[in-house]
């Protein structure tokens, strides 16, 4: 069996710039983030380059689109950071703060409803950059799904959003056809012929837009982008499923203000080695949807960045 000679306090220090300890020896997995699950051909050819030249030739892709280089020696994570800093990447993603952002394809899909790259992006240098300093009670995760399919699973995030195309359904185009083209394209059965006039039943109905432009007759010729929110879904040891906010938001910098107020209250009202679930269940899911609505979480930013949190560590899940 090998001998280790790395300290534990120098796994912890390069733990929190992105290097694991691989088990039982003395070299690390480096984590680079992909900031939205994108890179570059010259960004992947420069990570095979520095698998080879620094580690043991392996690249891995972990759960969270971020790519690790294995087998890393302890001398040489320096190194290795300014070789892939020439293409513009860097390692991270641990410690209890904003995670990096996992995205789908977006618009790249046939069912996608928004630009989850573009947005995801957005997200990751506002919070995963903008935020980095900041402590938390616990990892903080985000997921931006394209569409209701829930590809990237959004709701077992401690904040999703989901992309949505609500349908403008004009009544006085609708010819209330015995054999209707939009109730037979909606996948949810929402929609449905009754009285001789179409019926979208909204409690139903999941903003997939699969609808939009399926009438001969142009009742529903197009859609309002909206975006809707998860919050508190947790997977792991403890699973929770997130909770939606009762708001479809059709603003994006409304949408992106909520994720800001949902970092700020975690940090202010969770307490140390919590994830934000059982904050949520702890304060009640009706007190932290009222709080993420309004804006006095972002009044009192400043205040509750420099108050002195969470300085000693430790997650109980």
């Amino acid at each position: 069996m090998a001998t280790l000679t790395i300290s534990k306090e120098d796994e912890k220090r390069v733990k929190a710039i992105g290097f694991l300890s691989n088990k039982g020896t003395d070299n690390f997995s480096g984590r680079i983030i992909t900031v939205n699950g994108k890179i570059t051909a010259r960004q992947q050819k420069c990570i095979a380059e520095a698998a080879e030249k620094f580690g043991n030739g392996t690249v891995t892709f972990t759960t969270r689109l971020t790519v690790e280089v294995q087998g890393i020696p302890y001398d040489k994570i320096e190194e290795f950071r300014a070789y892939i800093a020439q293409e513009g990447l860097v390692t991270g993603g641990t410690g209890s703060k904003v995670r990096p952002v996992v995205s789908c394809k977006g618009t790249t899909c046939q069912y996608g409803l928004i630009d989850t790259f573009a947005l995801s992006e957005e997200i990751h240098h506002r919070f995963y950059e903008g935020y980095s300093d900041v402590k938390l009670p616990h990892k903080f995760k985000i997921a931006v799904g394209g569409c209701p399919n829930n590809c990237v699973k959004p709701d077992l995030n401690d904040i999703g959003i989901i992309g949505q195309k609500i349908p403008n359904f004009d009544e006085d185009c609708c010819n209330g056809c015995k054999k209707c083209s939009i109730q037979t394209a909606c996948p949810m059965g929402a929609a449905k012929v009754v009285d001789g006039i179409l019926e979208i039943d909204k409690e139903i109905c999941n903003n997939c837009g699969r609808c939009i432009g399926n009438c001969h007759f142009d009742a529903i010729e197009d859609g309002q982008t909206g975006y809707k929110i998860y919050i508190g879904g947790r997977w792991g040891k403890k699973i929770a499923q997130g909770q939606a906010l009762k708001k479809i938001f059709t603003d994006q910098e409304e949408a992106l203000n909520v994720i800001e107020k949902a970092i700020l209250l975690f940090r202010e009202q969770g307490k140390t080695g919590e994830r934000f679930a059982k904050t949520i269940e702890r304060l009640g899911f009706d007190n932290v949807e009222s709080q993420l609505l309004s804006d006095d979480l972002l009044e009192r930013k400043q205040e509750i960045l420099d108050a002195k949190l969470h300085l000693t560590g430790g997650a109980t899940c």
